[in-house]
């Protein structure tokens, strides 16, 4: 920490001058002879010499200098402890200043100390950290906070501390966690000061926040300063306050403040470790009263039965070491922490075999002949090994772990996080880089992973000043009398969005009703002031307007600004209030009539697909029907000359019971494999297909292996099957099915094909009524790839995403100022000196289309998907809350209430061409029914297959076998194949045979078999 008043202005050189006159330790003495002795005969020494550099006078020095004395007192009583050898401390008061201790650091430096223990000022400890780096003598800090102590510069500088680059991300995590996203940084002005808040910066710009004013005071500044310091801060929007200052004199700032009524409730003061430091030490019960609702971090140091004792014994220790009191804080501990750690790397590191040498430092010998006597400065030899050794510990001490990592800092840092209400201080949780904030002691989870995400943030309730717990919002508007300057687009078009009026207000429109809706359920009042931007004769560049703000110019931006990539980077914008997105605009004429219209209800694999399945039923019901319908037999001209006749007839007749029907466009639906199962519910599928079955077991019983219509010659066979097969697509198909699986596929196909047609019809339907536009851009994509001029809106931001996201060269674009120019241009067209189309966002599209009587539409699809908002400084915290508001604005209906009131128009148009394919029927839309036909065909077939197979084993005479049986012994290969071709034909005889004859030759050959063997039972 910087606690100490840094004398400035003092050169190197003066101090090095003033040195002889004030160095009052001998150069040889008989204390470092008998050191020299010993170290010469034992690679232990008798003794060896560490230096402490503090100021006695201050809150960290009071607690230091016993806790100090007590631990050289229990390392040198510890015989397991540097065995042998004893630990001397040579002390210096460093005064405060910069000059003073750096001159007691050269004086300790000429006992030959072997490590150096402080300062406990960063400022000091930057200048006499050159002094280690010459000498090569580690300078071990307990004090000491300064982030930038940890550079590469300081190589023999470690801290036995936390490094305040912690405590300083452990601050913007509070702020974070607060939602807050400035603050007012209040620091003393020296190095402690200045890095610790530079570090702040850093952290909170990483959490999307900042440091939005640094007030900044002189070490020792008065209160008269400190007074004009916090008024200037006072101005500031933001009442988050950022403490980082010295225990000696940082409660100044706060009796100064509640002076100023600044302790009051919508004020948020956050205190770095200084200010438990000083309130451990000890405060009057008036000073207490001064920091109530503040929130302070402590560094954090685990509980256990060491920590325990050494508070018990503290005062003691205090009335003996201390005069005028001298309470305990937690740097007594880390000074403790440090003598031991010197301690125990100096056993490892005699353990090790080394030795303690010194040598003159070659640099000092050109100042032999000055009146310094520099020549009594040595350089420890072993230093640099020694250094290693003690960055390479690692136990646990009273304040935890002791153990560092590269950077030379102490491994898991951790704080507390303390408030300060009317009862003391209380602990509200920690924070460790490990899991962020947590109500539990951070040792208990360095066994799990780290977790540092903000759903596992937890703190517990804190009092803010003025006794209140709900966390303020951090903000209000400055106290500078100023209101906001909120910029206007000054449009030509379009004015009913925004434009000029002579009201109070000054402007009108849609998007200042929004605004103002907004502002009123703001929970605070929102001084403001519209100002026009633009010469009212063109609309004003929108990006222009957006730079005017993140400039400063405007405090916001209010109107239709679309919120796009590159405006983000500068200004925050609120929630969208609008959805808008680009789209392009083509004349359109009436499409002509065309005569292959009846095609357009099924694509080309629909069609194909549905003549493919025509045939194959015809194919199955042949297969099944011909054995038993005389229908399906008989000669084929007469066959031919039936089909031709009877079924020209039947197919004629449907049309009269025909009629056309107005379909309004809708949004298409993603087709789906079972869309034929929607008609009906679960239970009326189960109930339709139950009646089948029962049906189709009634019509069996009765039908079953009488019909004559399905046989005759082959020929006559063929011409039936497709004939049947297409003729069942008007349901006039003449001939009757007896057999049940007939029956069965004919009853399931005619379901498809009922489905089929009235799809077909349907769709055919919505082609021919549905009116019919088309234009000669299709969309976007053709836009680009033609040389034609676009027109778009002037100002927008469709200018430069045409040019610089679709590459489409500038002199194709024409800016248009008004609606005037849109409907000129695009009856024009492009020969006559107009465009081919227009490209802008949907809003006003669709008022171009309603003004114009919907003789335009757009084409293709929009392109670009975005929104429209307010535009506010970056980091404004007014952007979060109106965007809250916006949102309460939809929930409760008042967006859709003022969009009817200034966007309601005469003329509703269709936006987009109807385009034909949205009705055209594909097979994605019947395979599931295809898939059931398919599964009841090859049901179907299997089980013709297997019952005429079975019937041919049946009919085969038994001698025959026999005599297969020894062709087959006799000659294999010839006979085998005779046997199978012989197998076949008969096969196809018993196919081609009528059921009743094949029932009828089964019982002749069963009577014979029962003849034969009565006969032959008779025989003797």
């Amino acid at each position: 920490m910087g606690f100490c008043v840094m004398i400035s202005g003092v050169s190197m050189g003066l101090m090095f001058l003033c040195v002889s006159g004030f160095w009052g330790l001998p150069t040889e003495g008989a204390g470092r002879e008998s050191f020299l002795r010993n170290s010469s005969f034992s690679s232990r020494p008798s003794s060896v010499n560490v230096g402490a550099l503090f100021t006695y006078d201050s809150f960290i020095g009071k607690a230091a200098k016993p806790a100090f004395m007590v631990a050289i007192e229990d390392v040198n009583a510890d015989q397991n402890i540097l065995r042998g050898t004893k630990l001397n401390i040579v002390f210096h008061d460093s005064n405060c200043s910069g000059f003073v201790g750096t001159m007691g650091a050269l004086q300790v430096m000429e006992n030959k100390v072997v490590a150096a223990i402080g300062p406990q000022s960063s400022g000091i400890a930057h200048l006499i950290s050159h002094v280690a780096n010459e000498l090569h003598v580690p300078l071990l800090s307990f004090a000491a906070t300064d982030p930038t102590l940890s550079s590469l510069q300081y190589s023999y500088f470690l801290r036995s501390t936390q490094n305040d680059y912690f405590q300083m991300n452990a601050i913007a995590d509070f702020v974070s966690y607060c939602r807050w996203r400035e603050v007012v940084a209040i620091f003393v002005d020296d190095e402690y000061g200045r890095n610790g808040i530079s570090v702040l910066g850093d952290a909170l710009a990483k959490k999307r926040a900042k440091i939005s004013y640094k007030a900044a005071f002189r070490p020792g500044a008065d209160k008269s300063s400190l007074h004009d310091l916090l008024v200037s801060a006072n101005l500031m929007e933001s009442r988050i306050f950022v403490v980082h200052v010295n225990p000696d004199s940082g409660l100044n700032v706060f009796s100064v403040a509640k002076s100023l009524g600044m302790m009051e409730s919508g004020y948020v003061w956050i205190a770095t470790d200084w200010l438990l430091t000083a309130w451990d030490s000890g405060l009057d019960p008036k000073t207490m009263d001064l920091l109530q609702g503040v929130v302070a971090f402590r560094h954090y140091t685990p509980e256990s039965n060491e920590k325990r004792r050494f508070k018990a014994r503290w005062k003691s220790l205090r009335t003996k070491e201390t005069s005028g009191g001298g309470d305990f804080n937690s740097y007594a501990m880390y000074a403790y922490d440090t003598v031991w750690l010197v301690a125990r790397a100096l056993d490892v590191f005699f353990s090790q075999g080394n030795t303690v040498t010194f040598s003159t430092d070659p640099n000092l010998r050109k100042t032999n002949g000055t009146n310094i006597k520099f020549s009594a400065l040595s350089v420890f030899n072993e230093g640099e090994r020694f250094l290693q050794v003690i960055h390479e510990m690692n136990y646990t001490g009273l304040t935890g772990q002791i153990e560092f990592d590269s950077e030379k800092n102490r491994i898991n840092p951790a704080y507390d996080v303390i408030n300060i209400n009317s009862r003391g201080p209380h602990r509200v949780g920690y924070w460790s880089n490990h899991t962020g904030f947590s109500v539990e002691p951070p040792e208990t989870f360095y066994s799990k992973p780290p977790n540092t995400s903000t759903e596992h943030q937890r703190l517990n309730e804190i009092i803010w000043p003025g006794g209140v717990t709900k966390p303020p919002r951090g903000w209000v508007f400055p106290d500078n009398g100023e209101p906001l300057k909120i910029g206007v687009p000054n449009r030509v078009s379009y004015k009913n969005y925004a434009s000029e009026e002579k009201n109070q207000l000054g402007v009108k429109g849609y998007c200042i009703d929004i605004f103002e809706a907004a502002v009123e359920l703001l929970p605070y009042p929102v001084p403001r002031t519209y100002i026009l931007y633009g010469d009212g004769k063109r609309n004003p560049s929108y990006d222009n307007l957006v730079n005017e703000v993140a400039s400063n110019n405007f405090d916001a931006a209010v109107g239709d600004i679309t919120i796009v990539t590159n405006r983000t980077k500068f200004v925050d914008f609120t929630q969208p209030f609008m959805e808008s997105g680009l789209v392009v605009v083509a004349p359109v004429k009436g499409a002509k009539s065309s005569p292959w219209s009846f095609l357009k209800p099924f694509t080309v694999e629909m069609w194909a697909v549905t003549g493919l399945l025509f045939l194959f039923v015809g194919a199955i019901i042949w297969i099944l029907e011909h054995r038993f319908n005389e229908e399906f037999r008989g000669p084929p001209r007469r066959q031919i000359i039936t089909v031709f006749w009877t079924k020209f007839v039947d197919f004629t007749q449907p049309f009269m019971e025909s009629g056309l029907v107005v379909v309004a466009p809708v949004k298409g639906a993603k087709s789906s494999p079972w869309s034929f199962l929607k008609p009906f519910t679960v239970e009326m599928w189960a109930v339709t297909g139950l009646l089948f079955l029962f049906v189709g077991a009634i019509i069996w019983i009765l039908e079953h292996r009488f019909n004559e219509e399905f046989r005759g010659p082959p020929r006559r066979q063929i011409i039936t099957v497709f004939w049947f097969s297409f003729s069942t697509m008007f349901f006039s198909h003449r001939e009757n099915t007896v057999s049940t699986l007939g029956r069965f596929v004919l009853l399931i196909w005619l379901f498809v094909v009922l489905i089929i047609n009235s799809s077909y019809t349907a769709s055919l339907t919505s082609i021919l009524t549905v009116q019919q536009l088309t234009s000669r851009i299709e969309g976007m994509d053709s836009l680009i790839t033609s040389s034609e001029p676009i027109g778009v809106q002037d100002g927008t931001f469709a200018y430069k995403y045409l040019v610089n996201e679709l590459n489409i060269a500038p002199s194709r674009i024409i800016p248009l100022k008004n609606e005037e120019d849109y409907l000129s241009a695009l009856q024009l067209g492009p020969r006559g000196g107009g465009v081919a189309a227009i490209v802008d966002e949907l809003p006003y599209i669709k008022a171009l289309l309603s003004n114009s009587n919907c003789e335009f539409r757009t084409v293709g699809q929009e392109f670009t998907r975005t929104g429209w908002g307010f535009a506010f400084q970056r980091d404004s915290p007014l952007a979060v809350d109106m965007s809250t508001a916006i949102l309460q604005l939809s929930e409760e209906g008042k967006l859709e209430k003022i969009r009817k009131k200034w966007l309601t128009y005469s003329h509703e148009c269709s936006v987009q061409i109807a385009d034909t394919e949205n009705y055209q029927l594909s097979v994605q839309s019947f395979w599931g029914l295809f898939l059931i036909c398919g599964i009841v065909w090859f049901i179907a077939l299997t089980h013709f297959c297997w019952k005429v197979f079975w019937q041919c084993q049946g009919l085969r005479p038994e001698e025959e076998s026999d005599e297969v049986r020894v062709s087959e012994e006799a000659s294999s290969s010839r006979s085998g194949r005779s046997l199978r071709a012989g197998s076949f034909k008969d096969l196809i005889k018993v196919v081609d045979k009528r059921e009743v004859e094949i029932k009828d030759m089964l019982k002749q050959k069963s009577s014979k078999k029962l003849k034969a063997s009565q006969s032959s039972a008779e025989t003797p």
